[in-house]
């Protein structure tokens, strides 16, 4: 049987490395194939980009190459990752030679409601103290001036991204949305991620993990364990009775 392709999508200022190590921890059956954006770790060379539909065209190539090998796809992003994912998840459903299985959200209010509270613009000490309070954390890499010298101008570039992000549809999917959230995210309430309901006519489904909104990054195993106990229930409703 071939294996569920687990794409996954970055929060702000993350490169593909946070995702590929999460294969150690990935159930039997799930490839996770991680999406680089332009501007990090092997692809620091190339200029970042600041809108999110750009950021799709260019990973869709690689994307959907991955996906053709795959049985099925189910696409995950977590905050800025999540309308990130929430595009692709729309590309695959329109474009892909594979079923959309699932698309997994985290940390996100719903793809319409526009961020209000923004730091693109500030100079760089205001942007990284809005940035590390919208977060609730701070990469120790910021802490270490050459490479804050290094990330700075992709994580500008992605939260332009996120506070700019329009959909590009209004059509909802008809895969089955799950949305995730940190038990004590500041940022985003219950309220907004069920917002996400109304991205799907299918099933749609919420849970938290503990932590805050970057809750991610102790809670990957979590992720992975809900994520195939839901594709397990999955099959299970639809195999033969």
């Amino acid at each position: 049987m071939q294996p569920t392709a687990l794409i996954c999508l970055p929060f702000a200022g993350a490169g593909a490395s946070f995702f590929k190590k999460w294969q150690k921890d990935a159930p039997d059956g799930i490839r996770i194939t991680a999406v680089q954006l332009p501007g990090r770790e092997e692809r620091f060379l190339d200029d970042p980009v600041t809108d999110a539909s750009a950021a799709i065209d260019e990973a869709w190539d690689r994307v959907a190459a991955e996906v053709e090998t795959a049985e099925r796809a189910v696409v995950f992003g977590h905050s800025l990752g999540a309308v990130l994912a929430y595009e692709l998840a729309h590309r695959i459903a329109d474009r892909g030679r594979v079923p959309l299985e699932r698309l997994v959200v985290s940390g996100s209010a719903g793809p319409w409601k526009p961020r209000t509270n923004r730091a693109t613009g500030l100079s760089d000490e205001e942007f990284l103290t809005r940035v590390r309070g919208f977060a609730g954390y701070a990469h120790e890499a910021m802490q270490n001036p050459e490479m804050l010298e290094l990330l700075l101008p992709v994580l500008r570039a992605d939260v332009e991204m996120h506070e700019n992000y329009r959909p590009s549809t209004d059509a909802p999917l008809k895969a089955p949305i799950t949305a995730l959230r940190g038990t004590d995210d500041e940022l985003v309430d219950a309220a907004q991620t069920a917002q996400w309901a109304d991205a799907t006519t299918a099933a749609f489904t919420t849970a938290e993990l503990p932590g805050g909104h970057m809750y991610l990054t102790d809670q990957g195993p979590g992720v992975l364990r809900l994520i195939a106990a839901q594709l397990d229930a999955h099959d299970l409703g639809a195999a033969p009775r």
